[in-house]
């Protein structure tokens, strides 16, 4: 097979697997698992038995995350207490399924009930992200760092602080994180300032998550969304 080809298949793997995920978060959802009175693991639990109903998933390359609350706040390498969801609460979730060996990476934020801050909270995540893509799109050059500084940006724009150190990272075949050994270029970062279209050291293509995460400490809320940035 010639690398076009791999290309091919390699971007309608992740693809798929990006649809897999929608699929399993619509149906964790759906099903009303995402309830007042239930605590941050059961609905991890939840998560990781409809994956194996529905697609045989037994593999999540990074850990499964359900945050509500204050705990909403907190960036991927915190491990905070298992929490209860309360009637008005805020919940996000953090997805890793694999798929056929292929990664899956997928955030998204609830709500329970109407509240009108955490409703906003919650509809500004993919319009930031809808620009960090445009962004990406308009400048072939552009490096983790540059990215990085621009979705932090529009986040203060519509009156967020941009609450992760990273806004994304480089998804793959599993696990990605062993194609090579410098774990700042892994990252859409500001210590990055490597081109994001460069090709890994094998001489593909590099394809990215982007990841929106913005909070309001005063509130105690924050809310989530990450999907495939370069396909």
């Amino acid at each position: 097979m010639d690398r076009n080809s791999e290309e091919v298949d390699r971007v309608a793997a992740l693809r798929a697997a990006e649809a897999n995920a929608v699929r399993l978060f619509d149906e964790v959802v759906s099903r009303g698992l995402v309830a007042p009175g239930r605590t941050e693991t059961d609905i991890s639990e939840d998560v990781r038995r409809v994956a194996r109903e529905l697609f045989g998933v037994t593999q999540h390359w990074h850990k499964r995350i359900v945050r509500s609350g204050p705990n909403t706040l907190l960036p991927y390498a915190e491990n905070p207490p298992n929490r209860l969801l309360g009637r008005d609460d805020i919940v996000f979730f953090d997805f890793g399924p694999v798929f056929a060996e292929w990664e899956a990476d997928l955030g998204r934020t609830y709500v329970l009930g109407d509240d009108p801050v955490k409703c906003r909270l919650r509809d500004d995540l993919e319009p930031i992200y809808r620009e960090g893509r445009e962004y990406f799109d308009a400048h072939p050059q552009v490096t983790g760092a540059q990215l990085y500084d621009f979705v932090v940006g529009r986040a203060e724009a519509r009156g967020w602080e941009f609450g992760g150190p990273i806004a994304g990272h480089l998804i793959g075949e599993f696990p990605h994180e062993r194609i090579q050994g410098d774990k700042i270029t892994l990252y859409i970062a500001p210590e990055n300032h490597t081109r994001m279209r460069d090709v890994d050291p094998r001489g593909y293509q590099r394809h990215w998550i982007l990841e929106v995460h913005l909070v309001d400490r005063r509130r105690e809320i924050g809310g989530f969304f990450e999907q495939l940035l370069t396909i």
